[in-house]
């Protein structure tokens, strides 16, 4: 079973998006609110997959993104960003982070999340997905 971290500055998101992928069959191992939460999170629970917003209120998801993927981790999470702003706005700055890929927070299931990971879905920047080595 695929095991998610979700990092996202709203209580209200965190809880639907935790209901949505549980009943789809993802195993939400944890939530986060801040980066402090999600690095410490992504430590403890080594989930496979972190779906990071990109607009954490103070903080800025790209940010926390670089946080998880790198920091001397040996096996660090998957990242997908997310949003409730379209992914075209925002298209440069997803394909130079370390994300796999972005999602609409409208767009989100557990189906849309598996097909970024497998590579072989679109994501919704409006262009297929050509991560780079490592990602």
């Amino acid at each position: 079973m695929l095991r998610c971290l979700i990092v996202d500055d709203s209580p209200r998101f965190l809880d639907a998006a935790r209901g949505l992928l549980e009943r789809e069959g993802v195993a939400v191992v944890g939530t986060a609110m801040t980066s402090a939460e999600a690095v410490q999170q992504v430590d403890e629970l080594r989930p496979d997959v972190a779906l990071v917003d990109i607009d954490l209120g103070r903080e800025s998801g790209f940010d926390v993104a670089r946080q998880l993927h790198g920091d001397g981790r040996a096996a660090p999470p998957r990242i997908i960003l997310i949003s409730t702003h379209a992914g075209q706005d925002y298209a440069d700055l997803i394909r130079a982070s370390p994300a796999v890929g972005f999602l609409a927070k409208t767009a989100l299931s557990a189906r849309a999340i598996r097909d970024l990971l497998d590579g072989t879905g679109d994501d919704d920047t409006g262009m297929p997905l050509s991560a780079p080595p490592g990602r």
